[in-house]
């Protein structure tokens, strides 16, 4: 198991790199379009639908991407909001009522358009600046769940949603914050991408560290919110795509979250 997640990872990496760096932008932006079908995919199957509404809802998705590309690139920015709106204010409330995607077709796809829609716009906009911007955004995600996960294992005593993902702690959150603050501070001052960002985002240090720990604990909540959704439907993985890995959205679970806000900030700050 751990020889195939490794193989897994290595080529997914490998993949992206290509992508990224050595083919054409227009290669980036279709791959991101598939990574939102393929969600969407999963997505239609966490709400328990058959193989052709899956694979209907895949191409809906793409239709959007592609609209929202050539005849409305001006909505990106709101769909961006509602996103952060969403994850900020209404996700909380999410976790507190243990809503279900069950008995609504229509509000499960409308709210996985809303999930998926705005993380593969954030994609293409952070593309867009810099293959480097778009990366460090993405790793701010995994740096998350990283330091989470060895803290977590290290000093977790708290539970921070049994009922949703037992594992996760209180002190894992502390230690993700920790990570994200520490790799922002490296970031912003001595990679490569210190003067892009500076550029990008001329923030004060206090709000900058602020913008930090929201976006890690935006991050946590995207991660959770998988979750609790795959607890609701009965399965382990949103599909078996990935070997080793589960599916797409358990390996951008926390990216749903995290890039549209990051996306969003940097288009207020840019504006």
């Amino acid at each position: 198991m751990l020889r195939t997640r490794v193989i897994t990872a290595l080529l997914l990496v490998a993949g992206l790199a290509l992508i990224l760096f050595a083919l054409p932008p227009l290669a980036a932006v279709l791959t991101f379009a598939a990574i939102a079908a393929l969600a969407a995919w999963e997505w239609a199957g966490l709400m328990r639908q058959d193989q052709p509404a899956r694979v209907m809802y895949a191409f809906v998705l793409l239709l959007f991407c592609w609209q929202l590309t050539v005849a409305a690139p001006q909505l990106i920015p709101p769909l961006l909001a509602v996103s952060a709106v969403f994850w900020i204010l209404v996700i909380p409330f999410w976790f507190r009522f243990k809503w279900t995607l069950a008995g609504n077709d229509f509000f499960g796809y409308l709210l996985g358009a809303l999930v998926i829609l705005p993380t593969w716009a954030a994609m293409v906009a952070l593309h867009a600046v810099s293959v480097w911007l778009l990366l460090a955004a993405m790793a701010l995600g995994w740096v998350a769940d990283i330091s989470a996960y060895f803290a977590g294992r290290t000093f977790g005593r708290h539970k921070l949603a049994p009922t949703i993902s037992p594992g996760k702690t209180w002190e894992g959150v502390a230690g993700a914050v920790v990570g994200v603050l520490v790799y922002g501070g490296i970031v912003l001052t001595y990679s490569p991408l210190s003067g892009l960002l500076k550029d990008n985002l001329p923030l004060a240090a206090p709000l900058m560290i602020l913008l930090l720990i929201l976006l890690t604990a935006v991050s946590v909540m995207g991660d959770l919110f998988e979750s609790l959704l795959k607890r609701q439907a009965g399965i382990k993985d949103s599909s078996n795509l990935l070997p080793g890995h589960g599916g797409v959205l358990d390996r951008i679970d926390a990216l749903t979250s995290t890039l549209p806000l990051a996306a969003l900030i940097l288009h207020f700050v840019r504006s």
